[in-house]
């Protein structure tokens, strides 16, 4: 598998299917530092800081783009 043809939020939700050429592996140590580093009870203020935040924001409209034929 190309790791340029493969969409790793859908794909790798059960692990890395790219293996050594997964893109994202420089960020391993990082990822793993933040995890033993990191109280479950600061990730879930952090998770729940996060969604607070979200629901703060002004709705987003999304509106679909007609056809032609509808714009007259």
């Amino acid at each position: 598998m190309e790791p340029s043809s493969i969409n790793c939020a859908e794909a790798c939700v059960n692990g890395c299917v790219l293996g050594d050429k997964c893109p994202n592996r420089d960020y391993i140590p990082e990822t793993e530092n933040f995890i033993s580093n990191t109280s479950l009870d600061q990730i879930l203020e952090m998770a729940e800081e996060a969604v607070r935040k979200k629901r703060m924001q002004p709705p987003t409209w999304v509106l679909p783009d007609f056809p032609e034929s509808f714009k007259d």
